[in-house]
């Protein structure tokens, strides 16, 4: 019996796959338990075309991130934060604060945990933060702290 995978499935094979098994395992374990599908031409034709539109949504989305990564590498986001007697913040500023600050700023609207802001800004000044947006993009965001 012959079955396209829709989960990878360890010791047959990846999702995606065509794969030749045995009636039972394919009908009873594989297709009962929605790991696969039986592989008849309607299928593999609703995959393959399922396939395509998958590829060129990527595509899609790939070229909008870069044009936001480019975006982002010609602004800067300001945050103003009170200072204390000494000079120092109060606190750090938060992902929270700068994802909110770069979206009335700038229009742009970006989820925090693609921040990557590994320890917490604690001082003032121009600060370079790694933002991951998704399928292998990342883009520096240039943030700076003013004191109030």
């Amino acid at each position: 019996m012959k079955v396209l995978l829709t989960k990878d499935v360890k010791g047959v094979g990846k999702s995606g796959e065509i794969k030749d098994v045995a009636d039972g395992y394919g009908k009873n374990f594989l297709i009962g338990k929605g790991l696969a599908l039986a592989a008849t031409n309607e299928v593999l034709k609703r995959y393959e075309s399922d396939q395509r539109k998958k590829t060129a949504n990527d595509a899609a989305q790939i070229e909008r991130l870069s044009a936001v990564k480019t975006t982002l590498a010609n602004i800067k986001v300001v945050i103003s934060k009170k200072l204390g007697d000494t000079g120092h913040l109060f606190g750090s500023v938060t992902k929270d604060e700068i994802t909110h600050a770069l979206q009335v700023q700038h229009g742009i609207e970006i989820d925090k945990k693609d921040l990557d802001a590994k320890h917490g800004i604690k001082t003032t000044g121009m600060h370079d933060l790694d933002l991951k947006l998704g399928h292998g993009i990342h883009a520096t965001l240039h943030v700076e702290i003013k004191g109030e």
